[in-house]
């Protein structure tokens, strides 16, 4: 019996070249829950996601749909894929939901951004994060990142994917905190971002830009150039390592749980 799978994915991006599968055998996550799904059933089946993460990025809430003939139940099912993922892949959970799409019935995304602000090299954090070596200005960058919060078009942070004629959002959520680093020196700085939706590459350039407000490098009125200009800053993109999608939310959920 055909059975529609919604699943919770997380997975450490820093060997794959994005969510999305490519030909050539290029290592993509997409193509490695394909084969692993394939290996447990025998059949070729289509792994969808809730977004695309792009190379190097990581996610613990990503969320993946797929159809498969399963005579068992969902924890065999969920058992037997992840013995075939690689280390750095995992399901979290599995449910069966008929008529489920991730990427269109989700509401919105949440993604977090980790900085560590150290005057020396943190190599424990060097997948997850992005070293800072100034110093950053918790009030400038907590007030420009709330200027964000509402419905802009932010055509100056990203582009639109394939099909979309739109690049306003709706971001519902954008704030920082911050706390001392208790793997080394230094102090560890979230950004945590929630929107319908996101262009791509736009929460790495948002945080680039929200990085040179707090080293003092733009202030609150060349921000809101930039947000109302709608032509894509030419700043300094923040690099994969410290993004992770934390968590997809749809309305049939009872829970922000992220699955």
């Amino acid at each position: 019996m055909a059975v529609r799978c919604r699943a919770k994915l997380a997975y450490d991006g820093t060997a794959y070249q994005g969510f999305q599968r490519q030909a050539g055998g290029t290592p993509t996550i997409q193509g490695a829950v394909e084969q692993a799904v394939t290996a447990v059933t025998g059949q070729r089946v289509t792994v969808i996601g809730a977004g695309r993460t792009d190379t190097g990025v990581h996610a613990s809430g990503q969320v993946i749909a797929f159809t498969v003939d399963w005579a068992h139940s969902l924890p065999d099912l969920l058992r037997a894929i992840n013995s075939q993922l690689p280390p750095d892949i995992a399901l979290q959970d599995i449910r069966e939901q008929p008529g489920f799409h991730p990427r269109f019935d989700a509401i919105s995304r949440e993604y977090q951004y980790t900085l560590v602000e150290c005057k020396e090299r943190q190599p424990l954090l060097r997948d997850r994060a992005w070293h800072i070596w100034g110093e950053l200005d918790a009030e400038a960058m907590g007030a420009a990142a709330a200027f964000l919060v509402g419905w802009h078009d932010f055509a100056g942070f990203g582009l639109a994917p394939q099909g979309s004629k739109t690049t306003t959002r709706n971001l519902t959520r954008s704030e920082w905190s911050h706390w001392d680093n208790a793997l080394g020196e230094g102090v560890i700085w979230q950004y945590t971002v929630e929107a319908n939706a996101f262009l791509k590459h736009m929460v790495r350039r948002m945080v680039g830009l929200l990085v040179q407000v707090g080293l003092g490098k733009l202030n609150a009125a060349e921000l809101k150039t930039i947000l109302d200009r709608a032509v894509l800053w030419e700043g300094p993109v923040a690099p994969p390592q410290g993004l992770v999608l934390t968590a997809v939310r749809y309305p049939s959920d009872t829970s922000n749980t992220g699955s």
